[in-house]
């Protein structure tokens, strides 16, 4: 049993539409070179090297004020977003006017500095967050020109419970036209540039938060992911960030809704630049479900079982991955054996192959009632009628189209789906869940690859566009997943992998990252030796 010709077409057309309209966009787009040459300029405030836990800490204890810590951050955000373009709306008065409160009640505080740890985690620290959240006050858009001047009314539930444990919001940021594509660019807000690179993409669709986090402008932010949108843009931005197991963190008051069956594949979580603030972040951001983690049972990583899969097994619709992280994973594998005196198991799924088929597939499955999921079509309509992709292509081309041409390019491929899912992707996906599940239980965890290349240039993922299928394929088994950051690689661009365990054993992924941490280095300051 394999592909039918049918299907093998439909892989092939959508590889040839996002090919023709790649050149489609050399042709008729004006090239970009104003960022050529630039760079972001150092960190020199030592305030903005420091995590959110340690900061916290030293606000509670009056080392340093809250109203300080902020203004490093709206220091730095007005230094390097007229660079990056990651903070579409920001505000700094109110966040500055909310230090002050936090400096008065640490001051008035009678019980000590443990009531106010536990109580308020993070108090007075400043905190970035993804377009797509509502936060009261502030765009809540997805880089729809439809949805311009639509403002959040309140909080959605994650941030909401953030801004009770003492964060700060500084402002939100860019994502990926709704939230559907890898690279962060949009014609309301614009496009938004690698911190290591800026002629390079960030990641979508968190690639804002990605972009302000990797060029210090934020020291933790929220990401939402249901194919990668947290973990491509920490991957391409040299951070860390969590893809909790579906169904702990609330994903209310996000944009878009979920419809279909997405509520099952889609995770809110974490991003951040240092590793000790994912495990605090992600037990604030569960709320009343984090007993389900178990967060706050101790991990032994030398009583782990370790895996390692190198590759996806060699798609059709993917590319290789690439000699260097091939041998960052490899180097990791090592370091492993040599410190913890643990064997790391190379495993192997041959079904890993048709990883993006199965994301694909399911992401069309209606929900239990039997109806299907909104279309994108539909989506990026809205307020009004479908949008008619052949009509908008033509409109891009004379300049006169409100959409991307990568949002186009998939109301395109839509057209070209079949409805039936196909029984051998259904039986891939179910021989994959099994032997996953099985291999990982309640003490394994394994190692896989981010994507099958460093950050690519602007545009690019149009001619690459299914290389997301090693972060999707982990959405589809509802795994937790953390991507952490090793270092930079041959091009000065960050490298990294993904530590995936079993489901609602979130806690020994993000064990990992802190050993990981400690073992590569971490985040990397943009430009520095």
């Amino acid at each position: 049993m394999a592909l039918s010709r049918l299907e093998k077409a439909q892989v092939w057309l959508f590889k040839a539409v996002m090919g023709v309209l790649f050149v489609l966009f050399r042709l008729f787009s004006p090239r970009r070179s104003v960022m050529s040459g630039k760079k972001l300029p150092p960190v020199r405030n030592p305030l903005l090297l420091v995590s959110a836990t340690q900061l916290a800490k030293k606000i509670r204890r009056k080392e340093v004020s809250s109203v300080e810590v902020v203004q490093a951050y709206i220091d730095r955000i007005q230094e390097v977003n007229p660079l990056l373009n990651a903070v579409v709306k920001d505000r700094f008065d109110a966040a500055l006017q909310e230090a002050a409160q936090v400096d008065k009640l640490i001051e008035e505080e009678t019980g000590g500095e443990e009531v106010l740890e536990d109580r308020l985690p993070l108090l007075g620290v400043p905190l970035s967050v993804k377009e797509c959240y509502a936060l009261q006050g502030m765009p809540y858009t997805v880089g729809l020109m439809s949805r311009r001047g639509v403002t959040a009314t309140v909080d959605a539930p994650a941030v909401a419970l953030l801004k009770r444990a003492g964060a700060i919001p500084l402002g939100v940021t860019n994502t990926s036209e709704m939230c559907m594509w890898s690279e962060s660019h949009n014609h309301l807000h614009g496009i938004t540039n690698n911190p290591y690179d800026l002629e390079r993409i960030p990641g979508g669709s968190s690639g804002g938060e990605g972009s302000i986090l990797g060029g210090a402008g934020a020291v933790i932010g929220v990401g939402s992911d249901i194919g990668g949108s947290i973990r491509m843009p920490c991957f391409f931005n040299g951070i860390f960030g969590h893809k909790t197991t579906p169904g702990v963190v609330s994903f209310e008051n996000q944009y878009p809704p979920c419809s279909g069956r997405h509520e099952e594949y889609i995770s809110n979580g974490p991003m951040c630049r240092y590793a000790e603030d994912l495990l605090p972040m992600l037990s604030i951001m569960a709320g009343p479900k984090a007993h389900m983690l178990s967060l706050n049972t101790k991990v032994d990583l030398k009583k782990l079982r370790f895996f390692t899969i190198p590759h996806d097994g060699g798609s059709t619709v993917t590319y290789p991955v690439s000699k260097e992280l091939m041998e960052i994973q490899r180097k990791v594998v090592e370091r492993l054996e040599a410190d913890l005196g643990v064997k790391v198991q190379e495993a192997r799924f041959p079904e890993l192959r048709y990883g993006f088929q199965i994301w694909d597939t399911y992401m069309g499955l209606p929900d239990e009632k039997g109806k299907p999921p909104q279309t994108f079509a539909e989506l990026i309509g809205e307020p009004g009628r479908p949008v008619w992709p052949l009509w908008e292509l033509l409109k891009w081309m004379v300049g006169k189209s409100e959409h991307t041409m990568a949002a186009i390019g998939l109301a395109l491929v839509e057209m070209t789906q079949v409805s039936k899912p196909s029984p051998f992707i259904i039986h891939q996906k179910e021989k994959l869940q099994k032997g996953v599940d099985e291999l990982l239980g309640t003490d394994g965890v394994f190692l896989y690859p981010s994507h099958t290349r460093v950050a690519p240039k602007h545009h690019h993922p149009l001619f690459r566009p299914l290389d997301f299928a090693y972060t999707g394929i982990i959405n589809i088994l509802g795994l937790p997943v953390t991507q952490c950051p090793l270092g930079l690689g041959e091009e000065g661009l960050p490298l990294g992998l993904q530590v995936v365990a079993g489901k609602l054993q979130d806690r020994l992924t993000l064990e990992v990252a802190l050993y990981l941490e400690k073992t590569f280095g971490g985040w990397r300051e943009p430009g520095a030796d």
